[in-house]
């Protein structure tokens, strides 16, 4: 069978990438391995609970995110409906418990008034992490390959071109002594990385200005939904998005991207099917696609020497809780709660403590309960917890030893929850548990990671990996390749490759 586009994996990329390219008259063929389209754009249902997966919240949808224009352009804002979350995150470590706003002008005034010393660094903060997303975000991005090579280049965008190479606790340090103000603005870094001193600031600066610039945003009945409404584009313009399907070799000929190989996930060699396409598009793991998809030794050696070997992003580890009684009718006002509260001291500390033993390590809690969420009836809701987690501590383990653990990681989880909020433990009527390993056999994505490579400072920006691989007709849309990760990432990466594509 011949296609315009063949998509190899339904994550928000690759489904981004179909609709844009379907509404646009291709004819789209996407082959998911998994039962439903999203990765990690997922819900699963207990009993009358919806469990959402991923999305605590997507940020920006303001005049100067990108994905605004995208939505509108798909009919995502007259399809779904996005409701408001109160707040960024209420910060909370002995000594110190702040609610932080997500509007900047608010969340200066907080600060300032907690930290009245280091007013003149919290505005210069501010300054620069909004002039990054201004920078990055205020040309489109198909002039950036000419700007790129102007001279003119390092005076048109300063703030990228002086800290593109900084990370984000050496430029705290230079701002702060108060390293429980440091801790304050560092409570969501793991949305993005575990270590402060090896983030990117300029992927930070931008996933923080948005939510400062735009807030945040649930996807009600939970991210799911955006995932179906994206496949439904591409089956509603005479596309075909096969699930249970496990792409197994790109085909090459003559150095060019031709076609894939793909089979039911218990299929025998003998069973394989071939599909062709003008253009192939890997919304799947990078190190998949040079490990196990390439097989042409030349193709495989092009893409490797352009790619190199960057470093992969931890992982998560995720506690899913359904609740008799929403959790604010016990006291939690808050939708999202950071923890500090193992005895973690400074921004040095913070590596340490993202990968410390579960009675320490830092973690946040959502409850759904706070909106409209769509995901549990009257009188019930639905949260969970997440923590940096490492796939090296769990998939060596045996598979009852393994079932131990998680149990012992939820009652430490939840036991560190009841003492927030008394009497929550009592409240619970399910909990389910997901790993590393977890996030690896639904996404195949390796070390488990949800966040695909690091957001270092050489692997971010222009260092990141490109959409247009060497390989002639093989394109990437996912958290493995530019812009970077996370709700915001993928949808990016899809629609930009959808425009690569178009434009050739």
């Amino acid at each position: 069978m011949n296609y315009d586009i063949i998509i190899i994996g339904a994550g928000l990329g690759g489904l981004t990438a179909g609709a844009k390219l379907s509404k646009e008259g291709k004819k789209v063929l996407l082959i998911e391995q998994h039962n439903i389209p999203g990765g990690c754009a997922t819900t699963f249902k207990h009993k009358d609970l919806k469990i959402e997966v991923g999305l605590h919240m997507i940020d920006g949808l303001d005049k100067g995110d990108p994905k605004l224009k995208i939505f509108e352009e798909l009919g995502v804002f007259d399809n779904l409906e996005f409701k408001r979350v109160p707040e960024f995150y209420r910060f909370i470590k002995p000594g110190v418990d702040m609610t932080i706003p997500d509007n900047y002008e608010q969340a200066i005034k907080i600060l300032a008034e907690r930290f009245p010393a280091e007013k003149k660094g919290i505005l210069k903060f501010f300054k620069v992490i909004l002039a990054f997303r201004k920078e990055v975000f205020k040309v489109p991005r198909q002039k950036w390959r000419y700007l790129l090579s102007m001279p003119l280049f390092p005076f048109l965008f300063p703030n990228l071109m002086i800290r593109e190479n900084a990370n984000v606790g050496q430029f705290l340090d230079t701002l702060f002594k108060d390293e429980d103000l440091k801790l304050v603005l560092l409570a969501n870094l793991g949305y993005y990385h575990n270590d402060p001193y090896t983030m990117s600031l300029l992927y930070y600066s931008i996933a923080q200005g948005s939510f400062f610039s735009g807030g945040g945003y649930f996807i009600k009945g939970g991210s799911q939904m955006l995932s179906d409404y994206l496949a439904s584009i591409i089956e509603d313009h005479d596309g075909k998005v096969i699930y249970g399907h496990l792409v197994n070799e790109i085909i090459i000929e003559n150095g060019t991207a031709i076609g894939v190989k793909y089979s039911k996930k218990s299929a025998t060699e003998s069973e394989q099917q071939n599909a062709y396409g003008k253009y192939i598009i890997a919304n799947a793991a990078l190190p998949n696609v040079m490990g196990e998809l390439l097989k042409d030794t030349h193709a495989k050696t092009k893409l490797s020497m352009a790619v190199g070997n960057p470093e992969i992003a931890p992982s998560i580890l995720s506690v899913y809780l359904g609740f008799k009684k929403p959790p604010k009718e016990l006291g939690n006002g808050n939708y999202s709660t950071i923890f500090f509260d193992g005895g973690l001291s400074n921004q040095r500390e913070l590596a340490e403590y993202q990968r410390t033993d579960l009675s320490k390590r830092v973690f946040i809690f959502v409850d759904y309960s706070q909106i409209d969420s769509g995901l549990a009836p009257e009188g019930k809701a639905v949260g969970s917890f997440s923590a940096m987690d490492y796939i090296s501590d769990w998939d060596t383990l045996s598979k009852d030893r393994y079932k131990e653990r998680k149990e012992e990681a939820a009652q430490i989880l939840i036991g560190r929850l009841d003492k927030l909020i008394p009497g929550i433990k009592d409240e619970i009527e399910y909990y389910e548990v997901g790993t590393p390993t977890t996030i690896r056999r639904y996404t195949l994505n390796p070390e488990g990671t949800a966040y695909g490579y690091a957001q270092l400072p050489g692997q971010t920006g222009r260092k990141r990996v490109k959409i247009k691989s060497p390989v002639p007709n093989l394109y990437f849309a996912s958290a493995w390749t530019e812009p970077g990760h996370g709700f915001t990432g993928a949808i990016l990466s899809g629609y930009w490759c959808a425009e690569e594509i178009l434009r050739k």
